[in-house]
């Protein structure tokens, strides 16, 4: 299992953009992080939800869309309770989990929503000092801190 900000840039194979089914997808680049770790770890399936429906590969445009959706009570979140029921049918429980949404501040209250529902002791990942909800997203600006979180996820889970 893989929860990351927002579906970015990638889409469906199929051409249905409906966020309550679950459909296979042409990756983008930051799935094609998460594809790299797989591969390392023997891994030949993973399942990735999002934070956010939203699909937005400008994080400052989406951080306006989600904060415009929230004023306005809209769920846009997969981890929002009144959710559950399409939740359970796509988490799979006692499995190895990333967390890898990023750190912007704005991301706290669905963070702490996507941990209270995923309910996972040990996530793998790259945590922010002294702030238990950050994770680093897969793909850092700079090429070298892409192939630095690749590998030390693969180590995480290796070991």
């Amino acid at each position: 299992m893989v929860v990351l900000q927002n579906p970015g840039s990638s889409r469906p194979i199929n051409g249905i953009d409906n966020s309550n089914e679950e459909s296979d997808a042409i990756p983008d680049n930051t799935q094609s992080q998460i594809m790299q770790v797989m591969l390392n770890c023997g891994y030949n399936y993973c399942r990735v939800l999002n934070l956010s429906d939203l699909r937005e590969p400008k994080s400052n445009v989406f951080f306006k869309k989600m904060v415009e959706l929230d004023s306005k009570g809209i769920a846009h979140s997969i981890f929002d309770e009144n959710r559950q029921d399409d939740f359970n049918q796509l988490w799979i429980n006692n499995i190895a989990v990333i967390f890898g949404w990023g750190v912007n501040d704005l991301l706290k209250p669905l963070a702490l929503k996507a941990m209270d529902a995923c309910n996972v002791a040990l996530p793998f990942g790259l945590q922010k000092l002294n702030c238990p909800w950050a994770f680093y997203h897969p793909l850092p600006p700079v090429y070298k801190k892409q192939l630095e979180w690749v590998e030390e996820i693969s180590e995480q889970i290796r070991h």
